[in-house]
């Protein structure tokens, strides 16, 4: 059975640090790319960043560039988002979700697993 683990999240004051982590178990991480989304309330959910499964290409969203930082340990079957520069706009439940021989040179590709999300919270 196929499980994506996402921690991490909580409560953060405005320009401070999160490190999320997915975890998977039931699958051989090293042939999926590792996309993360967010959904905010009373928004729809938005692709955030993506590793392909050979490392080769990275995406992140235009309006998060410079702030997040996506990698991945194949050896712990575990991907990282770093956040910095934290935002009240980057409130929201963030997923991960993995695809098969997926890359992500322009796009996060369509997943075939989600985790059940972790919040993140960004507040004074």
């Amino acid at each position: 059975q196929v499980q994506l683990v996402e921690s991490g999240g909580g409560l953060v004051q405005p320009g401070g640090s999160l490190r999320l982590s997915c975890a998977a178990s039931g699958l051989t991480l090293d042939y999926y790319a590792i996309g993360w989304f967010r959904q905010a309330p009373g928004k729809e959910r938005e692709g955030v960043s993506c590793i392909s499964y050979s490392r080769e290409s990275t995406y992140y969203a235009d309006s998060l560039k410079g702030r997040f930082t996506i990698s991945r340990d194949n050896a712990k079957n575990t991907v990282y988002l770093q956040m910095n520069s934290l935002k009240a706009e980057d409130t929201a439940v963030y997923y991960c979700a993995a695809t098969l021989w997926g890359t992500c040179t322009t796009a996060i590709p369509h997943p075939n697993y989600w985790g059940q999300g972790t919040q993140v919270t960004v507040s004074s």
